[in-house]
């Protein structure tokens, strides 16, 4: 396939991220991976979200700090970029929100009309050469404002600088595909199947109108758990499994188990988190003393 002829993916992920370990990352990296080996994809950005502070979630650290270890976790990626809209609401967003707000902003951005999953658009966009195109996104260190706009990306506005929407004479429209797919672990998508835990509409925006990329975790069995949920059957064909005959140890790195290291002075949290945000959480004790 042609590069327009492919679906260009924002990959997004929501959680805690408390605190953000190798294993999300790794998450990012085994998703694009997989996505480019199918010769149907291009992931051009990824996005991590951390949760609102009124998540009411045990445990979990104010979200200055998770957005500054977010931000510390991926400064070495040029496609990944940490968004903090999440965080600065009045209150918890749910995931179906959290989506809905991206695509819509992805709309104002490009003036794309991005695709649900099962009804592809064919939008014109157009290609603009990379010095008139400003940045879509742009990274901000200080976080102790609140960013009018999404101000979380850099390097990726390359990538969506060449699907930006303008007004071209016609000879020179291409078409391409833009869709934002939330990106989760097998654990997230276990989360489906228990009664009352999300609602039904969410549900069937979430996997029916945007669609999923899961990353199994620790030997998860995916088809068992979207056969015990009708919303994951009906939409099956929505879900991505990112398949991997290696067995790799980030696929068990998780957050509790590196709050847990910390807790206990664990030398293997060097294994879980990376040093930039270990030194972040050993300098504003984070976790220490914490439970959860």
């Amino acid at each position: 396939m042609t590069e327009t002829a492919k679906t260009h993916v924002i990959l997004l992920s929501c959680g805690s991220f408390n605190p953000v370990t190798k294993g999300h990352i790794h998450m990012f990296e085994k998703a694009r991976e997989y996505l480019h080996k199918t010769g149907r994809f291009i992931v051009i950005g990824g996005i991590i979200s951390p949760v609102h502070d009124s998540y009411g979630k045990p445990g979990l650290v104010p979200s200055r700090h998770r957005l500054t270890m977010c931000q510390l976790a991926v400064q070495s990626s040029d496609w990944i970029r940490v968004d903090p809209w999440e965080c600065y609401q009045d209150t918890w967003q749910t995931t179906c929100s959290v989506l809905e707000h991206h695509r819509d902003l992805m709309k104002r951005v490009t003036g794309c009309i991005l695709s649900n999953v099962n009804t592809p658009s064919t939008t014109p966009v157009i290609g603009q050469p990379q010095n008139q195109t400003p940045p879509i996104y742009q990274n901000h260190s200080n976080m102790n404002h609140k960013p009018t706009a999404i101000k979380v990306w850099g390097k990726v506005s390359e990538s969506l600088g060449k699907i930006c929407c303008v007004r071209p004479h016609m000879e020179r429209f291409t078409f391409v595909e833009l869709r934002i797919l939330l990106l989760c672990g097998s654990d997230l998508l276990e989360s489906f199947c228990i009664p009352g835990l999300w609602k039904d509409s969410d549900m069937e925006v979430i996997v029916g109108d945007f669609g999923i990329v899961v990353v199994p975790r620790d030997g998860a069995d995916t088809e068992r758990i979207m056969n015990h949920s009708s919303v994951l059957r009906k939409y099956k064909d929505n879900i991505i499994v990112v398949k991997d005959a290696v067995s790799h140890p980030m696929s068990i790195v998780s957050s509790t188990k590196s709050r847990l290291a910390l807790q206990h002075g664990d030398g293997h949290v060097v294994d879980y988190l990376n040093q930039p945000v270990i030194d972040y959480i050993l300098q504003s004790q984070l976790y220490i003393n914490a439970s959860g």
